[in-house]
């Protein structure tokens, strides 16, 4: 094995993307994940990159959300370049077509610089003609991209082999050795691991592993999401399109997801029909043709749930080499970059590209 600078712990968007940006300052790094790389919540999710209303985040949400909003075109990209995979960035713009919040969506976007167009229903009907919206104002975020996280991850996964960064699969890591205020070791698959630092990305399962490492609990806990995909034809839908809190987005090659649920399941993400039969439902009302199209997938992911969504980013206050990157919520995939850079600056000992304080452990309730 060779000499580790930089352990983290955790295999998804976090940990992919904390890797690279340790990796680009010359660290030394090793991934362990629990099971498959990148294939719990960062897999499952959609790739919106914005929350679902970002009207209603907390305002460190919206900073590291325009952080990463204005990053991810230029990561995109040089991951394409580095490996040939293309994540599929695609400025398909938000729509919400029966928006019930209509004059506070608009002067959270005045506020915070962001493009809108409100519409009637028969503007709606010239850019949309298949969906059947509900009642309600439509409203469109033109700037709102998506990408399509399956392949986004893949690229991470392989720009990072590439560089030289460790990446061991089907590695749990239960808990840390601190000695004396500082983390030393952690055992996985029956070896020992040492590194300078030591760095907490295991979305839902962070938790776990700072209460068997004798930290105070973490707020985060296990939320499932249950989605579909369809197939559907391109061009039938030509925006992602949010509607009473569930979402359609359509991929470049025409399919078609629906999601999400929130359920409380612990850490089961098995399937389940009444969400199946929920989510269908919610596709054929909004876009009737889908009827007609094959449902291709249905899986569920385990987001890491936090009560008001604000990722705990920075060190451990009592143990000097441990960081934490987690608690994301619906919105790891969109402050992923932002988050990564954060959390380097922290190890790097860097200017911050934000205010660190209301991530930081301590500053969580």
């Amino acid at each position: 094995m060779n000499q580790i600078d930089v352990i983290i712990i955790g295999g998804g968007v976090s940990g992919l993307m904390c890797a690279r940006e340790l990796s680009d300052a010359g660290k030394r790094v090793a991934i362990l994940e629990r099971q498959s790389l990148a294939k719990e919540s960062s897999w499952a999710g959609g790739g919106i990159l914005s929350p679902l209303n970002p009207w209603r985040a907390a305002e460190p949400i919206t900073q590291l959300c325009r952080w990463s909003q204005a990053a991810y075109p230029h990561l995109a990209e040089a991951l394409k370049s580095s490996t040939g995979i293309d994540p599929e960035w695609l400025l398909s713009g938000l729509l919400f077509s029966d928006c019930q919040e209509l004059g506070i969506a608009k002067a959270w976007a005045d506020t915070h610089a962001t493009r809108y167009e409100s519409m009637n229903p028969t503007d709606l009907a010239g850019i949309e003609p298949n969906i059947r919206p509900k009642a309600g104002s439509p409203l469109l975020l033109p700037d709102i991209a998506q990408v399509r996280n399956p392949r986004l991850l893949r690229a991470l996964r392989t720009d990072l082999a590439r560089r030289g960064v460790q990446l061991l699969e089907r590695h749990p890591v239960d808990h840390i050795e601190i000695e004396k205020g500082r983390a030393v070791s952690v055992i996985a698959n029956h070896q020992t691991f040492t590194a300078q630092d030591f760095v907490v990305t295991a979305g839902a399962w962070s938790g776990l592993v700072a209460f068997n490492s004798g930290l105070p609990e973490l707020p985060i806990m296990p939320v499932k999401g249950e989605m579909l995909i369809f197939q559907a034809p391109p061009g039938l839908l030509q925006h992602m399109v949010l509607s009473e809190g569930r979402y359609l987005i359509p991929r470049k090659d025409g399919k078609i997801l629906a999601g999400s649920t929130i359920e409380n399941a612990q850490f089961n993400k098995g399937t389940t029909e009444v969400a199946f039969e929920a989510l269908n439902a919610f596709a054929i009302s909004l876009l009737p043709a889908l009827r007609h199209c094959n449902i291709e997938k249905h899986w569920a992911g385990l987001r890491p749930g936090s009560s008001d969504g604000i990722p705990t980013i920075g060190p451990h206050p009592d143990v000097s080499n441990l960081y934490f990157n987690c608690g994301h919520f619906r919105n790891g995939f969109v402050m992923a970059p932002a988050s990564a850079k954060l959390l380097a600056n922290h190890v790097l000992q860097q200017s911050p590209i934000v205010s660190p304080e209301p991530y930081l452990p301590t500053a969580k309730p």
